[in-house]
């Protein structure tokens, strides 16, 4: 019985067992670049100061008898199935989570794959739900996620549309909203935020400002619509014109009303 390849994270102790955090799969992957064995090419880039290249793989090795063959779902050897789930183009093995490999994409998606459309301006596989109603950005999921900064496209993390068109890890997003509710590319509202405004109104219109202000107005540039309009001030939000949205920025100061001129 061979021994343990160094690099490769695994002892003889653990032999048989499956996977790592990342993946469920019975064999390791033989990195091209430095010929060690990872189980994953995630668990390869956390230690390696290179990245792994998943469509050069070539070789696996069995993790119950240690052979090292081409790479493929079960082991010619002994039989154990590398993985419910096996993309000979990504060389990905895994649980069967109804993936399904997306040649547009370039690489694997979990599915199932009915559920799913490619956005060929995007660049991404979306939610059918998502087919016709959401607002297309050439190329936005080769753009880094602007909460991380790190990779949309082959992340792990799904992809959360927003409406602007922008794209974030979702659980970014999650976070995101435990502080505030605008895009940080444009400032645009990350999610319908009708009801709070309406809310907003109610507490506008029960909070009067002070009087050397109660007939002061500003120019504001509305986030959501990108109109421009002069309003009332108020401390608590100045609301777009246009489009009802609070989500506004002042564009310039102060100023009494034209009648108090």
């Amino acid at each position: 019985m061979a021994a343990s390849v160094p690099g490769s994270g695994v002892s003889d102790q653990h032999k048989g067992r499956r996977g790592c955090e990342h993946y469920d799969r019975g064999c390791l992957l033989k990195a091209p670049c430095c010929d060690k064995l990872y189980t994953c090419r995630l668990c390869h880039d956390n230690k390696e100061d290179h990245q792994l290249d998943r469509f050069k793989v070539k070789e696996v090795q069995c993790i119950n008898c240690e052979k090292i063959q081409y790479a493929q779902r079960t082991c010619e050897e002994c039989s154990t199935v590398f993985g419910e789930y096996y993309c000979s183009i990504c060389h990905l093995f895994d649980k069967d989570k109804k993936q399904y490999h997306c040649e547009n994409c370039g690489i694997c998606r979990i599915g199932p794959k009915e559920d799913f459309f490619h956005c060929l301006k995007c660049n991404l596989c979306l939610a059918l739900s998502l087919q016709g109603k959401h607002k297309c950005i050439e190329n936005v999921s080769r753009q880094n996620c602007p909460i991380c900064l790190e990779d949309i496209h082959t992340s792990r993390v799904v992809a959360h549309v927003l409406p602007c068109g922008h794209l974030l890890h979702r659980t970014c997003y999650e976070e995101m909203l435990k502080e505030g509710y605008r895009c940080p590319l444009c400032m645009h509202s990350a999610l319908d935020m009708t009801r709070y405004w309406r809310q907003l109104d109610d507490e506008v219109a029960q909070t009067p400002m002070p009087s050397e202000y109660q007939n002061m107005t500003v120019d504001i540039l509305c986030n959501d619509c990108n109109g421009r309009s002069t309003v009332q001030f108020h401390i608590l939000g100045m609301k777009c014109t246009l489009c009802d949205s609070y989500n506004t920025a002042q564009a310039g100061g102060c100023r009494a009303s034209l009648d108090q001129q």
